[in-house]
Formats: C-alpha cells, sequence, structure tokens
C-alpha cells in the first residue's frame, strides 16, 4: 500500500527519468532501447531479441542502457521494431541475430546501421517515427502509452500522469461532475453502436441498487480486429483506471473484465496489472483516503462471437451459456446478476483518463460534429502498412488507406473496404472521400463496429467476399432465434450455389428477401446486423451477383469452380513443364504436342500458372 505522497513522488521522479522516451532533446546520457512486445512481434521473436539485447549489454558491461518492453508501435508490417531512445532511431525487421551489431554500432560507436533503418514506402529512409507517413495524420488518444511505457511496471504508468484522473475525479469532483464531463466530451461507445457514453453512465447512475457493477467487454470477436488486444497489451493500467472512475460515478464497487481466452499476453499483463494496483493501494478499500472501494476481477471467454454482444456477455459472466437476452430491461436496469450494470468496451475506457485530465472541451474539438475523438483501426488485407491506426474522426477512407495505409501492394487497384466486420459493409472506391465516422459510414449502407478495416483490391470477389462474413456468422451464431440460426444458414446456401456456379436469377431475390426478413426479426443485434455484408455488396456490386447467376463467370477468378484454367495453343511450344507440374495429372499431351488440360480433373491450383515460361496458361 502506498500513501497518496509516495505515490505523488513515484510519478515526479518516475517521470523525470522517462522524459527521453518522448523527448529527443532530452539532457541525459542514459540509452533506452524499446522492444515491441505486443502479439504480432512477439510471434516473430520479440522476446528473443530483448533477451538477446539483456545479455549482450551485459556481457559488454555497458552502462546507462536499458532494453525495455513495450506495447505495440501500431506498424505491424514492419516487425520486430526497436526504437532507441532519445535519439528515437527506429529499427524494421529485427531479428535476434540484429542484436550484436545494434549494440556494437549504436549503442558503443554512436552510429546508426543503417540496413536496419526502416523505409517508407516510397523507399526512403527514416530516422525516427515522426517521419513515417504512417504516423503524421494520426493522433494518438486511446493508444496514447502503447509503445511508450512498458506495460508491466505500474510506475511507468504513473510517470505519465498514471491515476492522476481517479485521483482528480475522487478528491475534486461529484458523480455528477463526472458524468456531465464524459457526457460534454460527446465521447461515444467504440463498441460498434456509437451509444453515448456519457448517457449510458447516467441511465445507470440513476437506477436504484446497493449493489452495482462496471463491466468491460474486451471480447473482441470481428475477424481481422486487434484494437482492443493492444490497449490491453500496451496500457493495461488505463482501463482498470477508467473502470475505477466509472465505479464511483455510477455507485459500484466492483468491476469485471471479460477478455478473450485466446489472448494470453493481454491477459498476463491485466492480471499484473491488477496485483499492482492493489499492492498500491489504487483498487481495494479506501482508495486515495476517500470513502470509495473498487476491486476488479478477470473472465475469460471462450471465443463465442456472440459474447460481444453485451448481455450474451453477461450471460457467460454469470457461468451460462453465452445468449442474448430480451431488452428491456436493459443492463443499466437488470443486468449482472439482475443488477444494475455499465458495460463499456475496452477503447471507450481507453479514452475516460485523457478526458478528464484534459477536459471535455478539449476532447469535443477532436472530430466532428457528431463524431468526437479518434478512432482506433485495424488496418488488414490488401494495404501496404498493415497495422494499428487512430485518427480523428471525419478522417476520410482515401487517408487512411493511401496516406496512412501506403495505399495497396503491387500497385494494385482499390476496390472495397469492409469496416464493422461481420455485422459491418463495403464501401467501394466511389466512397474513397468519405469522413470516417458513425453517421456517414451509416448513409452508404456500412458502420463503423469495433474497428476492424480489412482492404481489397482488385482481385477480390465480393460474391466470394459475401459468402466469407455469412460462413463466420452461420458458425458464430447462438441458435437462440430462428431468423439468425435458419435464416443465416439459407443465405449461407445461396451464396455457396452463387460461387460454384448453381446459382440463378431468382436467387438474389430470396436473398435481398432473407435479408430484410433477418434484420427485423432477430432477438440481438449481432443477428440483425448479419445480412449486411451482403446487402452492402450487393448494392455496390450487383453486376458481379449476376455474373454469378446468370452467366456462372467470376470476373476476379476467385471463385474456382465457375473458373477454368486452359492452354491457349497459340503460345503453348510443348515443352510439357506444366504436365509435369501439375499435382493430378490435369494436363494430356505428349512430345512437342500442344498441350491440353482435363476440366474434369483440373483442381484450379494454379501451378500450372506459374511453372509456364511463355504464358501459354490462362
Amino acid at each position: 500500500m502506498k500513501t497518496i505522497e509516495e505515490i505523488h513522488e513515484i510519478r515526479k521522479n518516475k517521470r523525470k527519468e522517462l522524459d527521453l522516451r518522448v523527448n529527443t532533446s532530452a539532457d541525459t546520457r542514459e540509452k533506452h532501447i524499446l522492444v515491441c512486445h505486443g502479439t504480432g512481434c512477439t510471434s516473430s521473436k520479440s522476446e528473443k531479441i530483448l533477451e538477446n539485447f539483456k545479455t549482450i549489454i551485459k556481457e559488454k558491461g555497458i552502462e546507462n542502457v536499458r532494453v525495455i518492453k513495450t506495447g505495440c508501435f501500431g506498424l505491424c508490417a514492419k516487425g520486430p521494431i526497436v526504437i532507441i531512445r532519445p535519439e528515437d532511431t527506429f529499427y524494421a525487421m529485427v531479428t535476434p541475430d540484429d542484436c550484436e551489431e545494434i549494440i556494437q554500432t549504436h549503442i558503443v560507436e554512436g552510429k546508426r546501421v543503417e540496413r536496419l533503418l526502416c523505409k517508407d514506402i516510397d523507399g526512403s529512409k527514416v530516422n525516427s517515427l515522426d517521419e513515417l507517413n504512417f504516423y503524421k495524420k494520426q493522433k494518438r488518444i486511446a493508444l496514447k502509452n502503447c509503445g511508450v511505457i512498458n506495460p508491466e511496471d505500474i510506475d511507468e504508468y504513473l510517470a505519465f500522469d498514471g491515476y492522476s484522473a481517479l485521483e482528480k475525479v475522487l478528491t475534486q469532483m461529484s458523480r455528477d461532475d463526472v458524468i456531465k464531463t464524459i457526457s460534454d466530451s460527446g465521447l461515444r461507445g467504440r463498441g460498434g453502436a456509437g451509444f453515448p457514453t456519457g448517457k449510458k453512465w447516467e441511465l445507470t447512475k440513476v437506477v436504484e441498487g446497493k449493489q452495482k457493477y462496471v463491466v468491460c467487454n474486451a471480447d473482441e470477436g470481428d475477424p481481422g480486429a486487434f484494437m482492443d488486444r493492444s490497449i490491453l497489451e500496451g496500457d493495461p493500467h488505463c482501463v482498470l483506471e477508467a473502470m475505477a472512475i466509472a465505479g464511483y460515478a455510477i455507485g459500484a464497487n466492483k468491476g469485471y473484465i471479460y477478455v478473450r481466452a485466446e489472448y494470453p499476453i493481454a491477459v498476463k499483463r491485466l492480471k499484473i496489472a491488477i496485483e499492482q494496483a492493489r499492492d498500491y493501494g489504487l483498487l481495494g478499500t479506501k482508495i486515495f483516503d476517500r470513502d470509495f472501494d473498487f476491486d476488479i476481477e478477470i473472465r475469460l471467454g471462450a471465443g463465442a462471437f456472440v459474447c460481444g454482444e453485451e448481455t450474451a456477455l453477461l450471460e457467460s459472466i454469470e457461468g451460462k451459456r453465452g445468449q442474448p437476452r430480451l431488452k428491456p430491461p436493459y443492463p443499466a436496469q437488470a443486468g449482472l446478476w439482475g443488477k444494475p450494470t455499465l458495460i463499456n468496451n475496452v477503447e471507450t475506457y481507453a479514452n475516460i483518463t485523457k478526458i478528464i485530465l484534459n477536459g471535455a472541451e478539449w476532447y469535443s474539438s477532436i472530430g466532428t460534429e457528431k463524431s468526437k475523438g479518434t478512432k482506433v483501426f485495424a488496418l488488414g488485407g490488401n494495404v501496404n502498412n498493415i497495422g494499428l491506426v487512430e485518427v480523428p474522426m471525419g478522417t476520410t477512407l482515401r487517408e487512411i488507406v493511401f496516406d496512412i495505409g501506403g495505399g495497396l501492394p503491387n500497385n494494385r487497384e482499390f476496390k472495397a473496404a469492409q469496416t464493422g466486420g461481420p455485422s459491418g459493409g463495403c464501401i467501394p472506391k466511389e466512397h474513397l472521400d468519405t469522413p470516417i465516422d458513425y453517421e456517414s459510414l451509416k448513409e452508404i449502407g456500412s458502420m463503423m463496429g469495433s474497428g476492424g478495416m480489412i482492404i481489397m483490391d482488385d482481385t477480390k470477389c465480393m460474391v466470394n467476399l459475401a459468402r466469407f462474413y455469412l460462413e463466420f456468422t452461420v458458425s458464430e451464431s447462438c441458435g437462440k432465434c430462428t431468423p439468425c440460426r435458419i435464416g443465416t444458414k439459407r443465405m449461407l446456401e445461396i451464396l455457396e450455389k452463387l460461387c460454384a456456379g448453381k446459382g440463378e436469377e431468382e436467387d438474389l431475390e430470396k436473398l435481398e428477401e432473407l435479408a430484410k426478413n433477418i434484420q427485423s426479426a432477430s432477438v440481438c443485434g449481432l443477428g440483425q446486423c448479419a445480412p449486411n455484408p451482403v446487402i452492402s455488396t450487393m448494392k455496390y456490386f450487383r453486376e458481379e451477383f449476376e455474373e454469378h447467376a446468370i452467366k456462372k463467370e467470376c470476373r476476379t477468378k476467385e471463385c474456382k469452380a465457375i473458373s477454368k484454367i486452359t492452354v491457349d495453343p497459340e503460345l503453348c511450344k510443348g515443352c510439357g513443364l506444366c504436365q509435369r507440374n501439375c499435382p493430378v495429372n490435369a494436363i494430356k499431351g505428349e512430345g512437342r504436342d500442344k498441350r491440353v488440360i482435363d476440366q474434369d480433373k483440373c483442381i484450379k491450383c494454379g501451378t500450372c500458372l506459374s511453372s509456364c515460361p511463355f504464358k501459354a496458361i490462362k
């Protein structure tokens, strides 16, 4: 247990010590080697890089150098990432074997390792983070500490104003003051629906009840989404602090974080952070010597997509099967074990402490009229700079894809972006200049969702894309209501027929009719949004659906069942390379004969395409 004075002293002294993390002109002889230890870089041996640095520094007897484990820097395409501060040198795609050279050349000799310097999309080398186009249009609020602090060291969190917001609300603000600040900021829920956060807090506060709960929804289930995971891995204390602030505001003394068991690093760091906060007296009883008690427990989810829906999540915490409840009553009225319950997702909580410290006016000055602040996106798919980005609301899709994302690989043409995951929709190229905010996305048939953004180039079949998302939804349906359980299955069957070349024109009308019925009759929001990927792709790419249904053709050749691989007799030289490489002996011909492909045997693997030196196979 730390006294208030001790916490203040740690915060003050540690900040001086860590000034070089954010100040390139810091007056220090010390150097900090920051090694990304998020899931992506960890999978590429960043743990070994960390160990190698420490071992080499110890063996060489080098002083004034620290090796720091951090969370995600965001630019996952360049991982593993190593940053050396205060000079802010950015090394990309580092391997364990590079550690010796970095220490000798950079630390001992004072010269940069040129071959490891990060390169921008145009091929130019950059010396620091700020020089990269990837970061120039970003504004990090929720991700403020990620890549800066060691997420397993509470003192480093304290150094960057950690738990100052909690102290402020407990010592200077009433419960109503806190809720008014959050309401005036314009913060909306970042889990998908965009419900005003302050209003949700107020609705939970006014309900009478001796026992109330605060819940963090960290069940991030959208394919390709990793925003919440990265925040928990890189800055877990910001979520704990925000939940305590929410507990004070609504009158709750207990919190639960519902997190996927598939996030082992996030779970580990959450456990460490909770124990550290308890040891310092920042969770538990009489926090900051005030009459306020609050503690947090972790609950692991088994990976069911439906448990991202708030009432299904509550059922799972209670030990029941994760299925949505009928609403009303809403969780604010009767949530966990029938008690008033506040539920927000990780990114929503990650904004709270910054709003408390900087004020509602500061936060509301960022973004658009109705969508305030920033939004974190997991940028993936056919884009050069795959990674985690945080941009002000209102940033256009074009800016995200081409300025931050660096455009598409191999200069392919942009075709569409999928936002909102299985509940969202496609944004075609004619809407590249659409501002990314709640209202604008809804107008064009998509949605913000939790923040997954998958970019697709002109090689992608939109019918197959719709099939992929429906396949996911069908497998993840909880089965509680017939429209979702049966309706999505029927939609998937039609899409599979289309991709197999067995569909008919009337199937398109059936798809639209089923989509409307599922939207209007499903019990929960996940079921109601399940047809969205199909509706939006049919709206913007209907000609592709018609080609599949009527002509039995796939223009991108992604649907292999309705594509053919043939040999152009004018270009074929009879060399037989394709025949020798075919894994199923589907190519016929002898000697210098022109080769012919047996369509009944061909599995359309594409081996012959890559093996033909004369480009005779189409």
